[in-house]
């Protein structure tokens, strides 16, 4: 279940306190500042004119993190009435199958990430339409900045690496637009993880399913005396 995942080793243990915790500063972060705006325009006819798009690429960095959190924990809600009227053999392969196709599907997302976020970075786009088969000369797009979130004065040391000495007037793309390149390798890493322990004999589902029963059982009590 996911409320009991356990990590297996020290580096498990670091690495999941590590996604935790990114998590958590991403969600406080969302809401310090959405409050901070409420107050602002309510109580002095003013705001964070940046506000809204920062909590915007936040809120893509918590959906993209929590995807493969929720891989790792098996987490992510499924329906297995069907899947259950098959013998446990029968339901491990319909299991291995949908972990390959998960597998197959997570390898485009990552592809389709790496090519959207490539050219703001000055990176090349990858040719073929599947897989890749190499790097596609691609227009730099490094200079593209973002709307309305401002640069920070820590990371004006990128200028001289990414925009060829000039100055960024609002943060470039490619910090935000990380997360989807990023997300999508962590995605595919975690996917992999759950394919190979239901191989192993160690899970029979990617998704928490029937599971979920039991959670709700857990938190019963806390609504009886409601």
């Amino acid at each position: 279940m996911s409320s009991h995942y356990q990590p297996k080793t020290a580096l498990g243990r670091i690495v999941n306190e590590i996604e935790e915790t990114a998590i958590a500063l991403i969600l406080a972060s969302m809401t310090i500042l959405t409050f901070i705006n409420v107050v602002l325009r309510y109580g002095y006819k003013t705001g964070l004119t940046w506000g809204l798009e920062a909590v915007s690429f936040l809120f893509a960095w918590l959906v993209l993190f929590g995807a493969s959190y929720a891989v790792k924990v098996t987490a992510h809600l499924g329906v297995d009435a069907v899947i259950n009227l098959f013998s446990p053999p029968v339901r491990r392969i319909i299991a291995l199958v949908a972990a390959a196709i998960f597998v197959f599907y997570a390898m485009l997302l990552m592809k389709g990430a790496w090519d959207y976020w490539a050219p703001f970075a000055g990176f090349d786009v990858t040719s073929g339409r599947w897989f890749p088969t190499g790097f596609t000369p691609t227009r730099d797009q490094a200079w593209y900045e973002v709307l309305e979130v401002p640069m920070l004065e820590s990371l004006r040391w990128i200028e001289p690496i990414m925009n060829e000495g000039e100055a960024y007037e609002k943060m470039p793309r490619f910090i935000p637009y990380a997360a989807l390149p990023f997300g999508m390798a962590l995605l595919l890493f975690r996917v992999i993880q759950a394919a190979i322990r239901i191989f192993k004999g160690e899970a029979t589902s990617m998704i928490v399913s029937h599971e979920a029963e039991d959670e709700v059982e857990a938190v019963k009590h806390m609504n009886e005396g409601a």
